[in-house]
């Protein structure tokens, strides 16, 4: 009997998870691959985004009620999820910046913010980690903290002289970045859109877009998902504090999706196994090297 596949998706907030790879997961949940999430911060410090939650008793109880939404979202998906303990940074806003506040997730020495990742690598063994790019998707100081804290544990748990002490060394094979958002994506949706004589919310995205660097030349892997996207929007909505049902989220129709991007989309950045790119599997060389 072949070993079962396990995926470990390493996410900044409550509520990344449903809206970076979220259908790939729950894709790979129905084949039978276990899918762990690790969540980095409470999301303590989270804005109410869906005004229809905007009350006091909500304010008054973030913390508890960004994890009892985690654990809703969690059920939708069918993963697995772990909180790694840290204290949500905030987006720092103004100018100049002002301080992150003491203590949070950012502010942590490297291999204090990391050990929980790698002792978590250690016991969960996964074949494969996802998570963010070098700019953390978007520059929010968490999720930049979360691409470091990611690479440090691929990179060490598999090293008996780094972490002593976080449990039995183990070696993930492929280590990924989440490329969601990138420019030849949202060109293809907004097309569409407009081609279906709809309103398209992406037109002022793009033009603020045009200075910024886009990282679609990067795609490597493309997860084809479409039958799970609306578990990934009901994921979504288990958020009930961050997504507005009425807003950005969901003004494309799903059959507009499924027929112009039916993926959940990738960079491999971290191979130790034979795999050739383009690939449409995270466990592309992963499995025959387990068979074997």
């Amino acid at each position: 009997m072949s070993e079962q596949l396990r995926l470990l998706a390493v996410h900044a907030h409550p509520d990344d998870e449903s809206s970076k790879g979220a259908a790939s997961m729950a894709r790979y949940v129905a084949e039978g691959v276990d899918v762990l999430v690790a969540t980095c911060t409470g999301g303590e410090r989270g804005d109410i985004l869906n005004p229809a939650m905007d009350r006091p008793e909500v304010r008054d109880r973030m913390p508890e009620i960004r994890r009892e939404e985690m654990e809703h979202a969690r059920r939708v998906l069918g993963v697995r999820q772990e909180w790694l303990g840290f204290v949500d940074s905030g987006l720092p806003e103004g100018d100049p910046l002002p301080p992150l506040p003491e203590g949070c997730f950012a502010l942590q020495p490297l291999e204090v913010a990391s050990e929980p990742l790698v002792r978590l690598v250690r016991r969960f063994r996964p074949h494969v980690i996802t998570t963010y790019d070098e700019d953390g998707g978007y520059p929010h100081p968490d999720h930049i903290m979360c691409h470091k804290v990611s690479v440090e544990a691929f990179d060490a748990a598999g090293d008996p002289d780094r972490y002593p002490g976080a449990g039995e060394p183990w070696q993930p094979l492929k280590l990924y970045y989440n490329m969601g958002f990138n420019r030849v994506r949202i060109v293809a949706l907004h097309q569409a859109m407009l081609d279906h004589g709809l309103p398209s919310p992406f037109a002022e995205w793009l033009e603020r877009w045009e200075e910024r660097e886009d990282h679609a030349d990067r795609l490597t892997t493309r997860i084809p998902c479409a039958d799970y996207f609306e578990r990934r929007d009901q994921a979504l909505l288990a958020h009930a504090t961050q997504i507005d049902p009425n807003g950005f989220w969901f003004s494309i129709p799903l059959a507009i999706q499924r027929d112009v991007w039916p993926t959940d989309d990738y960079e491999l950045a971290r191979s130790l196994v034979d795999s050739t790119t383009p690939e449409d599997d995270l466990f592309a060389g992963v499995r025959e090297r387990i068979t074997a």
